[in-house]
């Protein structure tokens, strides 16, 4: 099941057909726990459309309302070797190192809302910042409760220059105007995504590829309802979370993002991520 948020309505796709879901609000809709089974209710109820499929192509939106975006850090070990490495002249590789092993896991808040694009629509790199990348990493969506029950892709920017110069920078490497994206849809699963599921990259820079990398989200280093439990346990979303979970694909040492460059994220089962660097 796959749930798109779009500026003509809510649109629901399953079994390769699509349902128009009456809902007034994005957020009630998708902050319960048997969102699955809601959903599945809901369009047998309903006729398919192709104009509904038409609005999953025209005029998608981020699938976000009033929720926060969280992410994870140095979940895979191609992450903690990266960090290692851009953080070594400071002196900060050896923090990378011990929290890839230690009990508790790197969080930290990512985006409001108003700093999340959606598919199609412009990332950032910051004016300051001289090496950028994305993060293109497996999201979850939480309900209140704490239940995982939604997936999307989401692209962590990153401003690796400014993490690397202090670690303590890390919230200015991170959380700026347009440094998140999330699409193109919500995947509803009736059980947890498959462990062996597949995370893509391509970035296209002068109608070629320069960097193309995939990893399965069974590299992760830390299971799902771990980093959940830590986010939750003194944090409170009323609507609900979103969570990235790392990343286990970082272009080499010498490459850095420039304006007009095209990402694109595709995780097995939910979609394609397209965006553009501004």
């Amino acid at each position: 099941m796959k749930l798109y948020k779009t500026r003509s309505g809510i649109v629901a796709e399953f079994e390769n057909q699509f349902y128009s879901i009456l809902a007034e609000d994005w957020d009630e809709l998708i902050n319960r726990d048997n969102l699955h089974d809601f959903l599945v209710t809901s369009t047998a109820i309903s006729q398919p459309s192709e104009e509904y499929q038409a609005w999953t192509q025209t005029s998608l939106l981020a699938p976000i309302g009033r929720q926060e975006v969280w992410a994870s850090g140095v979940t895979y070990l191609r992450s903690r070797n990266a960090r290692m490495e851009e953080s070594k002249k400071s002196g900060g590789d050896n923090f990378y190192d011990r929290v890839y092993d230690a009990d508790r896991p790197e969080l930290f808040f990512k985006a409001t809302p108003e700093r999340v694009v959606g598919p199609g629509a412009d990332v950032r790199i910051r004016a300051d910042s001289t090496w950028n990348v994305p993060e293109p990493e497996l999201t979850l969506f939480i309900t209140s409760s704490g239940k995982i029950v939604g997936y999307t892709c989401g692209n962590d920017m990153s401003s690796r220059s400014i993490e690397g110069e202090n670690p303590l920078y890390l919230p200015q490497a991170k959380s700026y105007d347009g440094s998140a994206a999330l699409g193109p849809c919500l995947y509803v699963p009736q059980t947890p995504i498959a462990p062996e599921t597949q995370i893509r990259l391509e970035i296209i820079r002068d109608q070629q590829a320069v960097f193309t990398n995939s990893i399965a989200i069974n590299q992760m280093k830390r299971q799902h309802t771990e980093l959940v439990e830590f986010l939750y346990r003194e944090c409170s979303f009323a609507q609900g979370c979103f969570l990235m979970t790392g990343t286990g694909i970082v272009p080499p040492d010498d490459f850095t993002l420039r304006s007009g460059d095209e990402i694109s994220i595709s995780i097995d089962e939910i979609g394609t991520l397209t965006n553009i660097v501004a």
